[in-house]
């Protein structure tokens, strides 16, 4: 990307990249002092292993509260918490950016995380924690859920300071230390927010995102105005057991096998809202061959049989079309020569809007059809309403793509499959809508896998991102 000064205020400096950024193969851009910033930031918290087990996230607030230091911001504007996530310590960072008070408007929050799920190293191609560039990607744990948010979202607040620009209202970044798990720094963090900023609306930098074609070419701007609700269940068989040499009928671990064959083999009922068939028919426009068609098919039509199986058979679409529920972990016996006491299941849900986690027990405790099978609910449950893409934010939005792309790109709101941060503000009673400044093809999401993967080019052209917006949210 080029960057045009006359859309850029303020005179910076550019500079050549890194060597590794270098070797990408992405098109030779003129990169601004700030943006190779961004960078060297993305670089160093990508080698901090800040997932569950680890204790790293506290390392990360010490690096990047140290990066807000130096760029000016007060002590007084940098607030670290500790909390206690199901037993193990972690952090979260609030950084206050003063505004004059001049548009009289409420504050504008925003969002990131900064753990991450655990990578093994040796599953991985390369080390997860060393941030490498192959191939026009970038690679390593979190380069796009969320470090990439976390960099974009401190760059763009350091480079705005060192600007020496003054915003017309305040802005908070709020950064939580266990989205990935207990979630624990998230609920502290948005009670705080209610109750010492009450912000107008609060912006997530954890979904949304440009949606890319298989030539990286924006279909659309994704934009997160809902999530489905997040629940896990253990389902748990238990017997006496004994010798391995004396099998018996019941056994713990044919009995949850059996459950999780039938569980594998039901389908929750088809669901749609208007955010659903308008999302599904927006970007069908623009989605090609039998998939794009089934999309515009469903939005015309949510009782369509063939469109509902191509749907529902693609990992992109399947969690659009109502509430999904998977087995993610197993648990069973004690020795290799004695029956399994006990069998354990973890199964996760991702419940569609408006069903809750009731009902969809209901519905697997109907499904398994065996009372011998227990459920425990382990999820603190959080069902949170739709929030509405406001009129300035979609035009701030809109600002920001036409300074990246020179054109208009369609925005498209939509409902998350997974969950994020957002929902414990939305709960609150507070508009919270995602759109990550980075852009992806379906075939390059590896969040949570092996491999995760940023696109090089879109990391580069989405620095702009949050600087544009912010200026014409909260400029003069």
């Amino acid at each position: 990307m080029v960057m045009r000064a006359a859309l850029i205020a303020g005179a910076v400096a550019l500079m050549p990249i890194s060597a590794s950024a270098q070797d990408t193969g992405t098109p030779t851009v003129e990169r601004s002092t700030a943006h190779s910033q961004a960078y060297s930031i993305y670089e160093r918290i990508i080698a901090i292993r800040s997932a569950r087990g680890h204790q790293q996230v506290p390392a990360m607030v010490e690096y990047l509260t140290g990066q807000f230091r130096k760029a000016g911001f007060a002590d007084d504007d940098i607030m670290v918490t500790d909390y206690d996530s199901d037993g193990e310590p972690t952090q979260g960072l609030i950084v206050h950016f003063r505004g004059s008070g001049t548009s009289g408007k409420k504050p504008i929050v925003l969002l990131g995380h900064m753990d991450v799920v655990d990578a093994l190293p040796e599953d991985w191609e390369r080390d997860p924690f060393t941030l490498t560039a192959e191939d026009g990607y970038f690679f390593g744990r979190g380069t796009t859920d969320n470090k990439y948010g976390i960099a974009n979202l401190s760059a763009t607040f350091i480079r705005l300071k060192q600007e020496g620009w003054t915003p017309s209202r305040d802005l908070y970044l709020v950064f939580s230390g266990d989205e990935e798990t207990g979630m624990v720094s998230t609920r502290a963090q948005a009670k705080w927010v209610a109750e010492n900023v009450d912000p107008e609306f609060v912006l997530n930098s954890d979904a949304g995102g440009l949606a890319l074609g298989d030539d990286y070419a924006p279909q659309a701007m994704l934009v997160q105005a809902a999530e489905k609700t997040f629940a896990t269940w253990e389902l748990t068989v238990s017997n006496p057991g004994g010798h391995s040499s004396r099998p018996r009928s019941d056994n713990a671990i044919y009995e949850l096998a059996a459950a999780l064959t039938r569980l594998s083999e039901y389908k929750f009922p088809v669901q749609a809202t208007g955010l659903t068939r308008s999302y599904l028919g927006a970007l069908g426009q623009n989605t090609p061959g039998a998939l794009g068609e089934a999309m515009r098919t469903f939005a015309a039509d949510p009782s369509d049989a063939d469109a509902i199986a191509v749907l529902q058979a693609n990992p992109e679409t399947v969690g659009t079309l109502g509430t999904t529920c998977v087995a993610t972990m197993l648990k069973a016996g004690h020795a290799e020569n004695a029956l399994p006491q006990s069998a354990t299941a973890t199964v996760n849900c991702r419940i569609f809007p408006g069903v809750g986690a009731a009902a969809t027990e209901a519905v697997l405790r109907e499904v398994v059809a065996n009372e011998n099978v227990t459920f425990r609910l382990d999820t603190d449950v959080t069902e949170s309403p739709e929030s509405q893409l406001r009129d300035d934010v979609r035009a701030a939005l809109a600002k920001s793509l036409e300074t990246r792309f020179g054109k208009a790109v369609p925005i498209i709101p939509y409902m998350e499959s997974g969950g994020t941060d957002g929902m414990h503000y939305r709960t609150l009673g507070y508009d919270t809508v995602a759109m990550s400044g980075a852009g992806s093809r379906p075939q390059d999401m590896y969040a949570h896998g092996l491999n995760e993967r940023l696109y090089a080019d879109a990391f580069w052209a989405g620095l702009d991102h949050w600087y544009v917006m912010l200026k014409e949210l909260a400029g003069d």
